[in-house]
C-alpha cells in the first residue's frame, strides 16, 4: 500500500517537511498552479454562469504525471498548498486530476513550517474550502473577462502589446491623477515669523507667531510680514501659560503583508516583489545548523493583526530575560483587527521569537536577515511596554499676538528601545532638531534676540512611491496584501509608469491609455467601484454572495460598454486626441496626438492635404511643446537607383534613409536595412545576393548578423560570422559560439558537418 500523499505548492517546502514526516508519507509538489483558464481564448461559459473552462498549464503535464506516481494507490489525500485562495485553487486543481475511485482528500493548511504546527495540521485535516475557490474563480473570471476583452480593443486603437487590468488600471489611473494634480499646482506664496528667545536660564529657543487677536494668523507676503515685526519690536514677550502632560505611545501591531512591504521599502530600499520573494524563503524554510530546514517565519499573505497566545507569551519571556522586568506588561498585548480583516492566518511573525536574528546570522544571506529582523523587531516590540513621552507646550503673548512653543523628551523608551517605523524614527528626528525649551514659569519675561521673517510656498501632493502605492491600494480597498506586488511590476513592464529617483512617474503612454480606459469605461476602472468588487469577492469567500450573482450584477453593463467602446473610443492610429495647438504648416488644421509603432507623436487632422507630423514632449505643467525636427544627416551611401546620396531623415514612424534626390526618387529603406554597421568580411550566402553580413543590434539591444541589403535580403543569424571557410565540407564561413564549460570554440554553420576548432 503506497503511504498517504502531501501535496504542497511549492518544492523548496519538500525538504522541510521530509524532516517531520517523511518517515509517514509521500510529498509531491505542483510548482505553482497546474491548471488554468486557456492562453489563446477567453475560457468562459457565459451563458452557463460563467463557467470557467481549465486546461492544463503548458509544461505541467510532467508535474501532474508525477503527482499521480506519488499517489499510486494511496487513499489519503492531504492537500497544503499555501493557505490563501490561490492555495484553495491549487488544491482542487490538484484533487481534480488525481480524483480516483475510494479516494479521500484533505485539506491542510501549514500556517507555519514547524515541527508541532506540521504535525498538527496533518492531524485536524479540513474539508476543501468551496467558497473560498468559489472567491478565487470569481477573481480569475473577473480579470480575464476583463483583460482578454479590452487588451485587443488597446491593440486596434492604440497600438499591439498593451494590456488592460481590473486593478492594474486603476493603479496607473492613481498615478495619473496624482500627477495631474501636480501639474495643476499653483504655488501660493505664505510667510511665517520665529522669535528666538531665552529664559531665566539657558538654552535659548524658538517659537512660531501662531495667532493674533486670538484667531489664526496668515501672512499672505512679506509686506505684512515686516509690518508684524515692526509690531512686535516695541512689545514683551512673556509666558502665558505652560502645559505638561506625559503622553503613552503604545507599540504598532506585528506585520500585515501590506505593512511589511512599506516598511521594507522604506527601511531596506526592498521593492515590493522583492520583499514578498525573501519572506517566501524565510516561510518555507532556511537551512540552520546541521543543515536542518527550518520555517523561521508564519505565512507571509495576510492582512489579519491576530497572534497565538503561546507566541505572545513566548515575547514576554525573552522580553523579561533580554530587557529586564520593566519592559514586559503583565499579560500579553492583542491587536484589534480592522474592519473587512480576512482573519484566516497570524500576522507575520517568527516562529519562534528565541530564533534571534544575531544568533541566525550565520546562515542567513544578507537580505534574508535584514527582512528576518525586521519582522522579528516588530514582533518582540509589539508586546513590549509603551513608551512615555513627556510633552511641554508653551504659550507666549505679545500684545495681541500669541507664539507657540513645544518640546518633548523620552522619560521611558519601552518598546522605542527595540523597534521604531520608518514615520517614527522620522518623528523622533524632527523632534530631535527641535531647541531643548529651558525651565519656564507663566508671568516669566523673555528676552528677544531676534525676530526672523521668512517666505515659504505651499507644496504639491507628493508623487507615490512604492511603499505609499501600496498604503493607497491598501487604504482603498483596490486588490489584496497578495497581488500588490504583481500590480507595481506590471504596470512598469508594460510601460504605463516609469520609477524615477524612486517614484512613480506617468508616461505619455500610460496618460493616453489611462484616458482612454476612463472614457469608456467610467465604472469598470473606477476606484469605489474595484474596492466593492474586492468587498463582494471577500463575501464570497464567506459564504454570503454566489460566485455567478456577483459576474451576472457585473457582465451584462460591462458588454454594453465594451461593445459601444468597438466603434466609440478614439483610435490613436486614426483620429487621434486633438490638442489646442495649430498645425504650424498649414495654418488651418489642429495638431492630433496620435501613436504609431515608435510611439506618441503629433500630426496635422488635416492628413493627407497636409502631412505635417513631429515628435512632442511635455513641461512640468502637462503643456505640449514641439520638438524642433532635426536636419537631414548625410550617410556615405549612395542611391542605387539614381546614384545620388543617401540621406537619413526623421518621420512619423521615426528614423529612415531616402535618397536626396527627392521627389524625382523616392527610394527609401529603414534605417536597419541600412548598409551602416561593423562589415564582418562574410560575404552573405544567400545566391546571387553579392551583399555583405553587418553587426546590427535588436530592438532590445541584443547583437545579431544580417545581409546588408535588407529588406531585399532577408539572411540573418545570431552567431557572429567568420571570415574562414570550413576546411571539412568547404561551408564559405565558420560560426563562434561560446558555452560555460568550452569557451568560444569555432564551428561549422552546416549542423551536418560537427567540424569545430579552438574547442
Amino acid at each position: 500500500m503506497t503511504k498517504p500523499l502531501v501535496v504542497v505548492e511549492s518544492p523548496t517546502k519538500i525538504r522541510t517537511l521530509k524532516k517531520y514526516i517523511g518517515n509517514n508519507y509521500n510529498i509531491a509538489a505542483t510548482v505553482g498552479h497546474i491548471r488554468d483558464l486557456p492562453p489563446r481564448a477567453l475560457g468562459i461559459e457565459i451563458d452557463n454562469d460563467f463557467k470557467p473552462e481549465y486546461t492544463t498549464i503548458n509544461g505541467k503535464q510532467k508535474v501532474i504525471t508525477s503527482l499521480k506516481k506519488a499517489a499510486g494507490n494511496a487513499t489519503d489525500i492531504y492537500l497544503a498548498p499555501d493557505p490563501d485562495r490561490e492555495g484553495e485553487a491549487i488544491a482542487f486543481h490538484a484533487a481534480h486530476v488525481l480524483k480516483k475511485k475510494g479516494r479521500r482528500f484533505h485539506r491542510v493548511l501549514f500556517h507555519e513550517l514547524t515541527q508541532k504546527a506540521i504535525h498538527q495540521a496533518i492531524a485536524t485535516p479540513l474539508k476543501l474550502h468551496q467558497s473560498k475557490y468559489d472567491a478565487q474563480q470569481a477573481r480569475r473570471v473577473l480579470d480575464r473577462l476583463v483583460g482578454y476583452q479590452i487588451s485587443p480593443l488597446l491593440w486596434r486603437k492604440v497600438k499591439g502589446r498593451l494590456s488592460a487590468g481590473r486593478v492594474q488600471s486603476v493603479a496607473v489611473r492613481i498615478i495619473c491623477e496624482r500627477e495631474r494634480a501636480i501639474q495643476a499646482f499653483e504655488p501660493v506664496e505664505y510667510w511665517s515669523v520665529t522669535a528666538h528667545l531665552e529664559g531665566e536660564t539657558p538654552p535659548p529657543f524658538t517659537a512660531k507667531l501662531a495667532k493674533k487677536d486670538k484667531l489664526k494668523i496668515k501672512i499672505p507676503d512679506g509686506t505684512i510680514a515686516k509690518s508684524i515685526v515692526s509690531d512686535l519690536a516695541n512689545e514683551t514677550f512673556r509666558v502665558d501659560d505652560v502645559r505638561r502632560k506625559t503622553v503613552r505611545r503604545r507599540p504598532l501591531p506585528p506585520f500585515i503583508t501590506s505593512k511589511l512591504q512599506q516598511e521594507a521599502i522604506r527601511k531596506l530600499r526592498f521593492s515590493a516583489k522583492k520583499t514578498m520573494v525573501v519572506a517566501q524563503q524565510l516561510y518555507e524554510g532556511v537551512d540552520l545548523a546541521q543543515g536542518e530546514p527550518v520555517g523561521l517565519i508564519t505565512y507571509m499573505r495576510t492582512d489579519s493583526t491576530r497572534i497565538a497566545n503561546e507566541a505572545a507569551l513566548d515575547a514576554l519571556k525573552l522580553i523579561r530575560r533580554d530587557f529586564g522586568p520593566d519592559y514586559a506588561p503583565e499579560s500579553p498585548r492583542f491587536f484589534k483587527n480592522r474592519q473587512k480583516a480576512q482573519d484566516a492566518h497570524e500576522a507575520i511573525r517568527p516562529t519562534s521569537v528565541f530564533n534571534n536574528p544575531d544568533k541566525l546570522a550565520p546562515y542567513l544571506s544578507k537580505d534574508q536577515l535584514a527582512l528576518y529582523r525586521l519582522i522579528w523587531q516588530r514582533f518582540v516590540a509589539s508586546q513590549m511596554k509603551e513608551a512615555l513621552i513627556d510633552q511641554v507646550s508653551v504659550i507666549i503673548k505679545a500684545g495681541v499676538y500669541q507664539f507657540n512653543a513645544s518640546g518633548s523628551t523620552v522619560r521611558f523608551p519601552g518598546f522605542m528601545k527595540l523597534y521604531m517605523s520608518a514615520e517614527e524614527q522620522s518623528k523622533q528626528k524632527q523632534d530631535k532638531q527641535k531647541m531643548p525649551l529651558p525651565e519656564l514659569q507663566p508671568g516669566m519675561v523673555l528676552k528677544v534676540n531676534k525676530l526672523d521673517p521668512k517666505q515659504h510656498f505651499t507644496q504639491p501632493p507628493p508623487r507615490f512611491s512604492e511603499a505609499s502605492l501600496v498604503k493607497e491600494l491598501e487604504e482603498n480597498g483596490i486588490g489584496r496584501p497578495s497581488t500588490y506586488a504583481a500590480i507595481l511590476s506590471t504596470i512598469q513592464t508594460k510601460g504605463y509608469v516609469e520609477m524615477i529617483k524612486r517614484y512613480f512617474h506617468p508616461t505619455e503612454l500610460g496618460f493616453i491609455v489611462n484616458d482612454l480606459l476612463v472614457q469608456t469605461f467610467p465604472d469598470t476602472f473606477d476606484v469605489a467601484f474595484t474596492a466593492k468588487m474586492e468587498e463582494n469577492l471577500d463575501r464570497i469567500e464567506m459564504a454570503e454572495m454566489n460566485y455567478s450573482d456577483l459576474l451576472n450584477r457585473f457582465y451584462p453593463s460591462f458588454k454594453k460598454k465594451l461593445d459601444a467602446a468597438q466603434e466609440g473610443m478614439i483610435s490613436m492610429r486614426g483620429v487621434g486626441i486633438a490638442t489646442d495647438l495649430k498645425c504650424p504648416q498649414c495654418q488651418t488644421g489642429q495638431l492630433h496626438i496620435k501613436v504609431g509603432k515608435n510611439g506618441q507623436y503629433l500630426a496635422c487632422n488635416r492628413y493627407p492635404e497636409c502631412s505635417f507630423t513631429r515628435n512632442y514632449e511635455r513641461d512640468e505643467k502637462g503643456h505640449i511643446r514641439l520638438i524642433e525636427q532635426p536636419q537631414d544627416q548625410k550617410t556615405d551611401e549612395v542611391c542605387e537607383k539614381c546614384g545620388s546620396p543617401m540621406v537619413l531623415k526623421q518621420g512619423r514612424y521615426g528614423s529612415f534613409i531616402a535618397c536626396s534626390g527627392y521627389p524625382k526618387c523616392k527610394n527609401t529603406r529603414s534605417v536597419n536595412a541600412s548598409h551602416r554597421g561593423n562589415d564582418t568580411g562574410v560575404k552573405c550566402p544567400e545566391k546571387k545576393c553579392g551583399g555583405s553580413l553587418v553587426e546590427r543590434k535588436s530592438r532590445r539591444g541584443k547583437i545579431f548578423y544580417s545581409c546588408n541589403r535588407y529588406p531585399k535580403c532577408k539572411f540573418a543569424l545570431w552567431d557572429k560570422p567568420v571570415p574562414k571557410a570550413c576546411p571539412q565540407c568547404d561551408e564559405p564561413f565558420l560560426i563562434m559560439k561560446s558555452t560555460k564549460k568550452e569557451g568560444e570554440f569555432l564551428a561549422c554553420r552546416n549542423r551536418e558537418c560537427g567540424y569545430r576548432e579552438g574547442s
